[in-house]
């Protein structure tokens, strides 16, 4: 297939400007391109939980999908970490079925494989965090090292800092 190149470079650059106005917004994480990013990882028939929804966060077990790095950064309070890559059922075997688990990384993506994981080990009440512990952050909710609050988030890797325009970021 002939791709013309100077009206594809057309379509580009408008995109390439679109985009450097939105990562230099101070709102990014609530801009056009963050939620299509998270609408691009979140599958429609995966239940997510939102900030304002203190019915469901309030009665939860929070997981940590993250890696055990990235947890030892920052973590929401009260939250367990059970890993992705290092995941096993045995490290929740201890929660009730019935339990409600909001699981979280991130920005969702490998939140959401563990909670698919949970439902289909019968687990019932499996929510993933609208944008992860990035949205947490940027909406000024608080996050602990140990028992101590901090204003530090593990940002998976440079190129996914991005996302943070919250506190000091770590790669």
């Amino acid at each position: 297939m002939f791709i013309n190149k100077p009206k594809f470079m057309l379509i580009r650059i408008p995109f390439i400007f679109l985009l450097v106005f939105l990562i230099q917004s101070p709102t990014f994480s609530q801009s056009l391109a963050y939620k299509t990013m998270l609408s691009g990882i979140y599958e429609k028939d995966f239940p997510l939980v939102y900030l304002d929804q203190d019915e469901i966060l309030g009665k939860s077990v929070l997981l940590d999908t993250r890696e055990k790095e990235e947890y030892e950064v920052s973590h929401i309070k009260g939250a367990r970490w059970v890993g992705f890559d290092t995941f096993s059922m045995e490290s929740v075997r201890d929660i009730p079925k019935d339990q409600p688990i909001v699981v979280y990384c991130s920005v969702g993506a490998r939140s959401q494989d563990i909670g698919k994981k949970l439902k289909s080990a019968g687990y019932k009440k499996v929510y993933n965090l609208y944008g992860g512990i990035f949205h947490w952050m940027n909406e000024e909710q608080p996050v602990y090292k140990d028992e101590k609050t901090t204003n530090r988030i593990h940002t998976y890797n440079r190129a996914w800092s991005i996302w943070v325009n919250k506190g000091e970021m770590v790669f």
